[in-house]
Parts: C-alpha cells; structure tokens; sequence
C-alpha cells in the first residue's frame, strides 16, 4: 500500500546524498532507514554494525552467497 508523505525539504537532501552513496532510490534509502531504526529500538544491546552485518548475512544466505559449515576436527567427545 502506497502512502503519500510530506517530508522536510532539508532532509529529503540528506537522504539523497545517502541513497545515491549506496545506490538505493530515496524511497528506498528511507525504508532501509525505517528497517534499521525499528531494529535498533527492539534490540537496544545491539550495536549498528553488528545489525548490518546480520542483515549482510541473511541476505547472502538467502542469496546462496556463503557455504555450508563443515568442521575440520574432532569433538573431545567423539
């Protein structure tokens, strides 16, 4: 559902300068932003690059971008 927003014309230049640093359209530069804020309020423990970094992550599973785990060396209890 699309929704109409008026936004302050210095911060709208703000969120340019960011999308176009990370290729993303302002539309989406302010979702990405929106993802993040609600994130960091639901886990205040966290810091900001270790919650992109998990985004990074699950996006590169999602993607088949990583490997499987395989363990090298035994257990002690094996």
């Amino acid at each position: 559902m699309a929704t109409s927003v008026r936004l302050d014309d210095a911060f709208v230049t703000h969120v340019k300068i960011h999308a176009e640093a990370e290729s993303r359209s302002v539309p989406k530069q302010i979702e990405y932003w929106a993802k993040i804020g609600q994130i960091m309020i639901d886990n205040p423990d966290l810091s900001y690059e270790f919650v992109r970094d998990a985004l990074l992550a699950s996006e590169e599973v999602k993607l088949g971008s990583v490997k499987r785990y395989e363990r090298r060396t035994r257990r002690k209890n094996d």
